[in-house]
């Protein structure tokens, strides 16, 4: 039964019932009836009037029917209203659904104009699509148990409007659906992603530590312990070698290594040693536009050597306690000699040997303007003074004399702040260089 009818039925019923009927006074009052007069019959004669005797009763009928029906039409109407505005709400939120997952970019992130109920975060985009999902099933539930009640009052209940909302929730659980799985797969591109730069980041690290750590020991395979050159490129107080073994006690020491560099002015310090107490027990020094200069326990001689030329030079230097007597060769010539240099003063054990940088304390506080810049190989001290033949021989190339205090070689020389070891062919480059 549509709406139209029933109001209808409802005129007709009111109607019928404007003849008053109060209680006390039916007998004393006229009563108006309308009587159905057949085709033919005079209408001026008197009909049998109809029975009235039940019309109390017929009244209160008619009164619970149309009561019934007014509420019947009420339920209908709330109902239709809210089938209405959930059909509204259901197709809103559908429609910002399709334009969010019709983005150009595909991606979560890039979406501002999606549903603002989309949170940014894809958890909490699952988290908010899983909520709305079951909101709409709620819905559906509770337009399920109003048709329920509506079939046990015998009142219709729109089917199509049940299975749009199902048609509806089902689009909504594919998407859902397609939304995690999108968001799962970009989760593991992103961890691969992750991943691989990982490794990658730890692989370049490792091998950053390992080139330090081969600039730091020195190259290694050379041809033999003391084939091998320590390279000091930049006037800095950070670039240095240092010696692993000390000195011992010494009342005579000479001192020899090779030498190449062009730093102007002055060379900068070869080697030095300092033991507690004084850190100028041996230097080797060419400062600025002094001379080549050796110290002893801070006591000072000047050297006749020259070494800036960029060529390779064999220097010996020797020196004894008694009367404090030294001597200077450069390329196995003797170029100087002289006296009183810190006489009779024994050489301290138990300090520390640096290459290429002048100590200010004991093992530190370099001086980047006293650094030497160049070359220097095959660095070694013996605790006596050589014979003027022997130096000759080891700058000839003709012999090869380890020192019996400090012997070049790899193992015994470390390599700090860039410093580094290279191979070298000490007589063939000599030669080559003159």
């Amino acid at each position: 039964m549509t709406i139209m009818s029933l109001a209808l039925v409802l005129a007709s019923l009111l109607a019928l019932s404007r003849a008053p009927a109060v209680s006390g006074q039916v007998e004393q009052e006229n009563r108006y009836l309308c009587t159905a007069v057949p085709l033919g019959k005079d209408p001026s004669c008197p009909l049998q009037p109809a029975s009235v005797s039940s019309g109390t009763s017929q009244e209160e009928e008619l009164r619970n029917t149309v009561m019934q029906l007014r509420e019947t039409i009420l339920q209908q109407k709330e109902t239709i209203v809210n089938q209405l505005g959930t059909i509204k709400e259901l197709t809103y939120k559908l429609s910002r659904c399709e334009s969010a997952s019709s983005d150009d970019s595909g991606s979560w992130r890039n979406s501002k104009d999606t549903m603002d109920d989309v949170p940014r975060d894809p958890n909490e985009t699952i988290d908010g699509l899983g909520k709305t999902m079951q909101s709409l099933k709620d819905r559906l539930q509770n337009l399920e148990q109003q048709q329920m009640r509506a079939n046990l009052s015998g009142a219709s209940f729109p089917n199509e409007l049940r299975d749009l909302l199902q048609r509806r929730l089902g689009d909504l659980e594919s998407q859902l659906l397609k939304k995690v799985n999108e968001l799962e797969e970009e989760k593991s591109q992103l961890y691969n992603e992750t991943a691989a730069h990982r490794q990658r980041t730890e692989n370049t690290l490792n091998s950053l530590m390992n080139r330090i750590s081969d600039l730091e020991k020195g190259n290694t395979g050379f041809r033999s312990p003391e084939d091998f050159k320590l390279s000091l490129p930049l006037r800095t107080n950070y670039l240095f070698g240092r010696v692993k073994k000390s000195l011992p006690e010494m009342y005579a020491f000479t001192v020899c290594m090779w030498l190449k560099s062009s730093a102007s002015p002055g060379i900068g310090t070869p080697f030095s040693y300092g033991v507690p107490g004084q850190a100028n027990e041996i230097v080797l020094i060419e400062w600025g536009n002094n001379p080549m200069e050796l110290l002893i326990n801070d006591k000072v001689a000047q050297l006749p050597l020259s070494l800036s030329d960029g060529r390779w030079h064999h220097i010996c230097i020797t020196w004894t306690t008694r009367d404090g007597l030294w001597e200077a060769y450069q390329d196995g010539q003797k170029l100087g000699s002289g006296e009183n240099l810190a006489p009779w003063h024994p050489i301290k054990p138990d300090g520390v040997l640096i290459l290429g940088q002048e100590q200010d304390m004991v093992g530190g506080r370099f001086d980047a303007t006293q650094a030497f810049v160049g070359e220097l190989s095959h660095f070694n001290i013996w605790d006596r003074v050589l014979r003027p033949i022997d130096i000759s021989n080891i700058a000839n190339c003709s012999s090869y004399m380890p020192g019996n205090v400090v012997a070049w070689a790899d193992s015994d020389v470390e390599v700090f702040g860039g410093a580094s070891k290279w191979p070298l062919e000490l007589c063939e480059d000599r030669l080559f260089d003159n």
